[in-house]
């Protein structure tokens, strides 16, 4: 079976698009693995410069999929969730995201690992977590602190309101906002800039501005088994398969 993730190397940029449209770009295991490999090797080949990341549709990723949660997937050192997030967070060389529609979840912390994220008018941004009954991932609860302020990332994430593509643009979640229809060759564009700039500057200078910061790989370990155990929870439970059943999940029985 194809996984829904085209991955392919062009003018030095290393080009993510998540297709798989009809369940708005939802990561499965298998995208995990895809994903991780990519960012991996983006750092292994001296042929690129440059990794650029989207969706097909109108979703840039919906979070992980629920049918996956159900099932209570490894989140272990060697699962393919924790290489996705750990490859996200050691990537060396500069991410940029074009967001086209919806960022949910875990498409949403990966934003934050972004060194540029330019968002489609339409664009909107949510991190669900504690409506699942889960707690933030991928070093998220470190980085929308330090990227927007403690009180609104606070709100965030126990309110897990949408975020509009104007208010993620104000608040700093997006560097850019830009009309739907010209986001690819804006994102593309900007890519092209990065990639014809000197290579071993941009790594150092990502580096940088990384600096003052713990280790995310720590971060990232710390948050595992905490979110392995909401995820194994009753609370998350009912979450999700009331999300499957289409209902409005029950919370009035736990304490």
């Amino acid at each position: 079976m194809t996984t829904p993730v085209e991955i392919a190397v062009d003018d030095r940029i290393l080009r993510i698009r998540l297709t798989r449209p009809e369940k708005k770009n939802a990561l499965t295991p298998a995208m995990y693995a895809a994903l991780a490999e990519a960012f991996a090797g983006a750092d292994r080949d001296p042929g690129v410069r440059v990794v650029l990341i989207g969706g097909t549709g109108d979703a840039f990723c919906s979070g992980n999929d629920v049918g996956t949660f159900v099932d209570r997937p490894a989140l272990d050192a060697g699962s393919p969730v924790q290489r996705f997030m750990e490859a996200l967070a050691t990537l060396e060389k500069p991410l940029v995201a074009a967001v086209n529609g919806m960022a949910v979840g875990i498409g949403a912390t990966m934003l934050l690992h972004c060194d540029l994220v330019l968002g489609a008018r339409r664009a909107r941004v949510r991190f669900p977590f504690a409506d699942l009954g889960v707690v933030p991932e991928a070093a998220s609860s470190l980085l929308l602190p330090r990227l927007i302020g403690q009180r609104r990332a606070t709100e965030l994430f126990l309110l897990g309101d949408w975020v509009d593509a104007e208010t993620a643009l104000a608040i700093g979640l997006f560097n850019r906002v830009v009309d739907d229809e010209a986001l690819d060759a804006e994102a593309l564009g900007l890519a092209r800039r990065l990639a014809a700039k000197p290579p071993a500057a941009l790594r150092a200078t990502k580096a940088m501005t990384r600096d003052g910061l713990p280790p995310l790989v720590e971060r990232l370990r710390h948050e595992a088994p905490i979110f392995d155990h909401m995820l194994r929870s009753p609370e998350a439970q009912e979450a999700f398969t009331a999300f499957l059943e289409k209902r409005k999940p029950d919370f009035t029985r736990f304490t």
